[in-house]
């Protein structure tokens, strides 16, 4: 069995990352999951919250997804990411701002379609927060 598996990660924007790895945490729907080289084929739906990318059996690199999907074979791993950026560039002031905004426009929201579109928005600011409150683990911020 091969010692890495090639990492894409590809935003509407860009692709972000493209290179082997040792191993990477996926925020999945129903659950964080761990892929490693010679992993069973599958695709997944992504959550809002944090991919970490490990090298030298540390946590290397994390990338905030806003959601998206996971197509996992044998030998590579592809994220396509609804938005995608580095943990570590999240400002959080603005965040912060965000979500108090998002609330207040949920409150003087009169119809329920209109609501649901800014708590989706809402709920992926909140996942940006907590993806910098709670590294999900040691060795990278």
């Amino acid at each position: 069995m091969a010692d890495s598996l090639e990492l894409e990660l590809v935003s509407p924007e860009s692709l972000l990352l493209s290179q082997p790895v040792e191993m990477v945490v996926v925020p999945g729907t129903e659950g964080d999951f761990g892929v490693l080289p010679g992993h069973a084929p599958l695709i997944a739906n992504i959550r809002p919250g944090a991919l970490v990318v490990f090298e030298g059996g540390n946590a290397a690199e994390r990338f905030f997804l806003a959601g998206g999907f996971a197509e996992v074979t044998t030998e590579r791993c592809t994220i396509l990411a609804e938005g995608a950026m580095r943990v570590a560039d999240i400002d959080r002031a603005a965040v912060e701002q965000e979500i108090r905004d998002l609330r207040e426009d949920i409150a003087q929201l009169a119809e329920d379609a209109d609501r649901d579109a800014v708590a989706a928005s809402l709920a992926i600011a909140e996942a940006k927060l907590q993806a910098l409150d709670a590294p999900a683990y040691s060795g990278v911020q």
